[in-house]
């Protein structure tokens, strides 16, 4: 008999916690947590992979990138303590997602509802350039999460990268791509085989949150129209 879902998602965060399988990534999260920037020279750094989190029946998966260097490398959780997370969590929060807008470590009290977080990659790559060797490696964790979280309805892929590789882990996790591949650009949406939709938003990185490329109120859109999409399946 299979163990729960809940229990086996338990699992696989463990085990992404204890992986070591890309030397370049091991090195660098390792030396961002020796080396520290000034405003975080006292903090004590997590400085190993970091696993999804969230609902376990969530009808939304958010797939970013990697964690950030002195973000989650940082505070031990996805998307917390930096800018990319306070842009997301303030939206997801709004939408309803959240049960707060603050992200700043990963005892605050934050609480995903009917919502999982996870990324291509979980460590914190250098230049937040991993490779192709480094996306393929991670791909199975991300394979495994598509398969244990049942109840899926809606995907958003933040970045072209993070877009890129959900469909290839949904590929790899068995299920139907569309004939014609889905094509990345903000607010671009395709209904996968099986009713699941995919939207896409640029990443709320600093570059496209302070040069404008992505606005609040763009972000936002973006959450309301999968909770919209949600609501109808």
């Amino acid at each position: 008999m299979s163990p729960p879902r809940g229990e086996a998602l338990q699992r696989l965060q463990a085990a992404v916690v204890h992986c070591r399988c890309c030397p370049r990534l091991v090195a660098h999260r390792q030396q961002v947590a020796r080396e520290k920037v000034r405003r975080y020279r006292d903090a004590t750094y997590w400085a190993k992979p970091l696993p999804g989190f969230g609902d376990p029946a969530a009808a939304l998966l958010v797939v970013g990138l990697a964690p950030a260097a002195h973000g989650g490398n940082r505070t031990g959780r996805m998307f917390t303590g930096d800018r990319s997370g306070e842009f997301l969590f303030r939206a997801l929060h709004a939408a309803g997602f959240a049960n707060q807008p603050a992200c700043s470590h990963r005892d605050d009290g934050l609480r995903l509802q009917n919502c999982y977080v996870t990324a291509a990659v979980r460590c914190a790559p250098p230049a937040n350039k991993p490779t192709a060797e480094e996306l393929a490696a991670c791909r199975p964790f991300l394979v495994r999460e598509l398969l244990l979280l049942e109840h899926i309805r809606v995907v958003v892929a933040l970045g072209r990268i993070g877009f890129d590789a959900f469909l290839r882990a949904w590929g790899d996790a068995g299920r139907q791509l569309p004939v014609k591949s889905p094509r990345f650009s903000h607010a671009a949406e395709a209904e996968l085989p099986g009713g699941v939709a995919l939207l896409a938003s640029y990443h709320p990185s600093q570059r496209n949150t302070q040069t404008g490329l992505l606005t609040p109120v763009m972000f936002s859109g973006i959450f309301r129209r999968a909770s919209r999409l949600i609501g109808r399946r």
